[in-house]
């Protein structure tokens, strides 16, 4: 028996296929997925239909045969899918997100067994295009929610591993943007793909001019939309002292080499923030439009700040206790909840433990 199989696995399935199209952090919460399917058996057939951007972060993963969608490509897209398929079925499809767009597109790939979410999880119809649930249990990371999708088929996730692919190239190209010089570096990656997460940018600046200040050196990272550009530049004309800006210059590829030379990511609740994670570089979580315990950093929440409960209260008049697991509070406003005492005194709860370290 494999560490992480239950006691009488039933025989092993000859092919499995994982849908997730995006985002990017919850691809990343797949891996780990990947990994005890694989560990248990190395010989099953792993499909998975993703997201052209997250393809990009993952290509190269082993044991693993990538299927992209274009959300742009719709009900085309939807049967070219169907077509990559005919003439054959998988044992299982692991209905990994419960979006309109990806629970229709489920309905395109044959499978015998079609494993979606719990009815607490479920939305926009997710139940009639699955014939099997996961377990309801509320309080799940989404990680572990993502883990639990073994379970039908007799295993268990009881180790979580990434080993992101990364290429040496990547590596080689985030050592040549800054020296190894022993400087300790904050990471600042100042966007989420739901803008109302994002902290203003003077927030910012003034935590990274608190980190300079302490004998820091200071990154900023991000993509290539005019909103992440804006955002750096207001950082920067905020600081009072340089910092290296590296927004739009790294690819998806070499985005997980770049968090993992950080040695502190700042960031709100983000596809950054997940993949530094699963790098095992600490990150400072910027949490009040998101609840940490369900998509904070999954390793490790100590530099975490959370306002989620304070956000609760002051926009939906009840405590996070009373919301249904996983409310979103996209509020305007909803960051300034989050101040920069909060974050300065994260970052010095980290500076400690590495003097302790």
């Amino acid at each position: 028996m494999t560490p992480s199989s239950l006691p009488d696995v039933p025989q092993a399935p000859r092919s499995i296929c994982l849908l997730r199209l995006s985002a990017l952090g919850d691809a990343t919460h797949v891996v780990p997925l990947v990994r005890t399917l694989r560990a248990a058996w190395p010989e099953v057939r792993l499909g998975w239909v993703i997201g052209k951007a997250e393809h990009r972060l993952l290509e190269g993963l082993e044991g693993v045969g990538f299927v992209e969608y274009d959300k742009r490509s719709g009900l085309a897209g939807m049967r070219a899918i169907a077509r990559h398929f005919a003439g054959g079925r998988f044992d299982a499809l692991l209905q990994l997100q419960v979006a309109a767009r990806a629970n229709l597109l489920s309905a395109f790939i044959p499978a015998r067994r079609r494993i979606g979410y719990d009815r607490a999880r479920a939305k926009d119809l997710h139940g009639l295009f699955v014939n099997e649930r996961i377990a309801a249990r509320r309080g799940m990371h989404v990680l572990d929610a993502i883990g639990s999708f073994a379970e039908p088929l007799g295993l268990k996730q009881t180790q979580v591993r990434w080993d992101l692919p990364v290429p040496a190239a990547a590596r080689g190209w985030a050592a040549a943007q800054w020296p190894a010089d022993g400087v300790p570096t904050l990471l600042v990656s100042p966007c989420s793909s739901h803008p109302l997460r994002n902290w203003r940018p003077e927030r910012n600046a003034a935590v990274a001019n608190h980190a300079i200040a302490r004998g820091w050196r200071v990154v900023l990272c991000g993509g290539r939309s005019a909103l992440e550009r804006e955002t750096a530049d207001a950082i920067l004309a905020a600081m009072t002292a340089p910092a290296l800006d590296l927004v739009g210059k790294d690819t998806l590829k070499q985005l997980p080499a770049l968090l993992e030379r950080a040695d502190l990511v700042m960031t709100p609740d983000s596809g950054p923030m997940h993949i530094a994670n699963a790098m095992g570089t600490k990150v400072l979580g910027l949490h009040a439009a998101s609840n940490p315990a369900r998509s904070g950093p999954y390793s490790d929440q100590r530099y975490c700040v959370d306002r989620y409960d304070a956000a609760a209260r002051r926009f939906l008049g009840k405590p996070e206790t009373a919301l249904r697991w996983g409310t979103r509070i996209e509020r305007p406003g909803v960051m300034d909840l989050v101040t920069v005492d909060d974050a300065v005194a994260a970052f010095e709860r980290f500076v400690s433990d590495r003097g302790a370290r």
